[in-house]
């Protein structure tokens, strides 16, 4: 396994490990400190007891210093009030220093006797030897446990805590923890895919999701950019189809006024033929900015010489335009390469052009300008055509839109600079527009390409498909 194939310092994998991990040692902190504690409670004398032992030998030994047997005896007798079980006062040798001899079971369970540090077990109660305090070779007290001290009295509780309920107690802080981590993110995504499925599209996901740093954070991030996406495309299909059959309209009205006027048959088929093909255009345009926006999978890219480029498409844009070669300016000398799709970016600057012609004067000039900008070719493309208003400068690569108010299909439809942008931006560019001072300059930002060769640009290559047999719209 390389070091390349781990999971990133933000994986979800670590903070499920170290959630894991954590659980773990405290489940084993708690087995051995809580079961050490429950050890020493269920099996050992508590301070308690200990305490009244200790105290009890200590009269013992007191009532044999004052008066020998017979203190000893006295004691026994009130012993017997206090204590249910056996109790009796040895010597070091083992024999009894009262003056009541032990018996031979008593004797028997000398050899028994436990400690008061000793384990206790619940198997029956201990006798137990309890030295003088004061001089523990001249005397023990010996007594069977009273019940009262026998410890682990509460054994099945303190069992049932400790190996069921506060495993599950950490065991469901461990699965909270885990649906927080997981199922409240899988949540937000889920009620995201079911507000896409009641067609609301304008449904993001909360900040608390896509600012993780983790998987979860970025298939939340991915969601909300799927989400943006897809409600952009409709909304743009959706307008698409609202505006297309606004533009229809227009067309098929005067065919209606035409198939039901006078006109001689010749006259009635040119203006059927000039309604169909700029209904035609208008589809084709609509069809074409709809697929731009909605496909992206990346164009194949190739070494594009723009002055080659420039002047394939003026010798097309004169042919139909009437201008002269001598308007139409190119400043961009040869070592300008950029790197592109060649039909789409051909018919991107085209529909830049034959708006730039469309809105500058008769007389007036069209100019192309660039200068290279790091690893990009920045392009310029200036008219004389008065410009527009700063409100309209973005409001002009809308799709249908058209400022000077003319008719659906005169002079454009409004489709060719949308064309354009979407074309440029396809290619990894940039496409804006600005106010000059004379007229309208539309910018463009492309790659730029190092490898370019002096050759015709051309070469080998297919040439843009662009039809010099009909206006193209703008």
């Amino acid at each position: 396994m390389k070091w390349s194939d781990l999971p990133g310092r933000h994986s979800l994998f670590w903070k499920l490990a170290c959630l894991l991990v954590a659980f773990c040692l405290l489940m084993i902190w708690l087995s051995w400190s809580w079961g050490r504690y429950m050890e020493q409670r269920n099996q050992f004398l508590s301070d308690d007891a200990r305490g009244t032992l200790t105290r009890y030998a200590a009269e013992a030994e007191q009532a044999w210093r004052q008066r020998q047997r017979a203190g000893v005896d006295a004691w026994l007798q009130n012993m017997q009030q206090r204590e249910a079980g056996w109790v009796g006062v040895i010597g070091g040798d083992l024999q009894s220093l009262s003056s009541q001899p032990l018996t031979d079971k008593e004797i028997e369970h000398l050899t028994f006797l436990r400690g008061l540090d000793w384990p206790i077990h619940k198997k029956h109660l201990p006798w137990l030897r309890v030295p003088f305090p004061g001089d523990p070779y001249a005397g023990n007290l010996v007594i069977e446990l009273p019940q009262r001290f026998m410890p682990g009295q509460y054994r099945v509780f303190w069992r049932v805590i400790t190996n069921g309920v506060i495993p599950g107690l950490f065991t469901l802080l461990l699965c909270v923890g885990l649906y927080r981590l997981l199922v409240v993110p899988l949540n937000h995504l889920r009620e995201q895919a079911n507000a896409w499925r009641a067609d609301q599209l304008n449904v993001r996901l909360s900040s608390h999701t896509t600012n993780r740093s983790d998987e979860l954070g970025e298939l939340g991030r991915a969601f909300d950019h799927m989400s943006e996406r897809l409600q952009s495309t409709v909304a743009l299909q959706q307008q698409l189809l609202r505006d297309l059959s606004h533009e229809l309209r227009t067309p098929l009205s005067r065919l209606r006024v035409a198939s039901e006027s006078e006109q001689d048959l010749v006259q009635l088929r040119e203006r059927i033929g000039r309604e169909v093909d700029g209904m035609q255009r208008l589809v084709e345009d609509t069809l074409q900015l709809a697929w731009l926006d909605t496909e992206r999978t990346r164009l194949p890219d190739e070494s594009i010489q723009v002055q080659a480029l420039w002047d394939m498409l003026t010798e097309n844009a004169c042919y139909e335009s009437g201008w002269p070669a001598s308007q139409l300016h190119c400043a961009v000398d040869s070592s300008c390469w950029v790197r592109g799709h060649l039909n789409t970016l051909a018919q991107a600057l085209e529909n830049i052009v034959r708006n730039a012609i469309r809105h500058s004067p008769s007389g007036g000039v069209v100019r192309l300008g660039g200068r290279r900008d790091g690893d990009f070719w920045y392009l310029w493309l200036e008219d004389q055509g008065g410009g527009v208003a700063e409100a309209d400068l973005e409001r002009i690569f809308s799709p249908f839109i058209r400022l000077d108010g003319s008719r659906p299909g005169n002079g454009g439809f409004g489709l060719g600079l949308s064309i354009a942008r979407n074309a440029v931006q396809r290619q990894g560019g940039e496409l804006w527009a600005e106010n000059s001072g004379t007229g309208l300059r539309l910018n463009m930002r492309l790659v730029a390409d190092d490898d370019g060769v002096s050759d015709d640009a051309f070469a080998g290559k297919p040439a843009p498909t662009v039809d010099v047999c009909r206006p193209q719209t703008v």
